[in-house]
This record gives structure tokens, sequence and C-alpha cells, in this order.
């Protein structure tokens, strides 16, 4: 059996979206004329930077055929097969050219990935990244 007072004594229940306010007057909406002060929240949109980006550079050497230049720039940079000859090309004649723009993360793999392909081939290709100022 449940003891009365203990009924008696307990309080009710508020609502928990109209905190200190009794469940019977939160279901119905009624304050009784009351307006409980409420704070303007001004929303501001988050500040989101891009990432600094990172060039993946390809040097030229003597020994490294420009066919293998040619393939890493299609399968590992995505270019087409005229966008590859053109920075192969670059990299000729301009000892240097650009085989990729990303973030520092993914400019870092990629060199390193391409770093190890020529190493397993048996070509000194080098390539790194350097810091990217465009756009």
């Amino acid at each position: 059996m449940i003891n009365q007072a203990i009924l008696q004594t307990t309080p009710i229940v508020s609502d928990w979206h109209l905190p200190n306010m009794p469940a019977d007057r939160a279901q119905d909406g009624d304050t009784d004329g009351e307006t409980s002060p409420q704070a303007d929240v001004l929303v501001a949109e988050p500040e989101v930077a891009k990432p600094p980006m990172y060039a993946v550079v390809m040097y030229n050497d003597n020994y490294t055929p420009m066919e293998f230049v040619v393939y890493i720039l299609q399968s590992e940079f995505r270019h087409s097969m005229d966008s590859a000859v053109e920075i192969m090309l670059t990299i000729h004649n301009a000892s240097k050219g650009i085989a990729g723009i990303y973030p520092k993360d993914i400019a870092e793999t990629k060199a390193k990935k391409v770093n190890s392909l020529a190493h397993r081939e048996g070509y000194p290709l080098l390539t790194q990244i350097e810091p990217h100022q465009g756009e």
C-alpha cells in the first residue's frame, strides 16, 4: 500500500521544457499573463578558413624517362595525356614543375608515394612539396 503522507508531500513534476513551471500549467501554455525574460541569442556563421595549400613539385633529372614522368602524372595526379605531357615538358625545360596543389597532408602523401614508385623502378626522380601562394 502507498502511504497517503508520501503522496501529499510529493511535489508536482515540472515539464522539462519549461523549468520551474508545474506540468499542468506547461501543458496548456497559460502563464497567467506573466512573461518570462528571454535572452536574445545571435548565432554567427562559423568562420571556416581554407587549409593552407601546398604544391607537389617534381624536379628534372637526366635519368628518369619522360614516359615515366607522364605515367606518374596521369596515374597519381589524374592529369589527362595532354596535360601530363605539358607538365612533363615544363619539368624538363624549367628544371621543375607543379604536378598538383593539395592540402599539406595529401601533398606529403602524394610526394612520398611518387618518390617511392620512382625509387622502386630505379629512377632518381625527386618530388617535394612547397607552400603554394595562389587563389
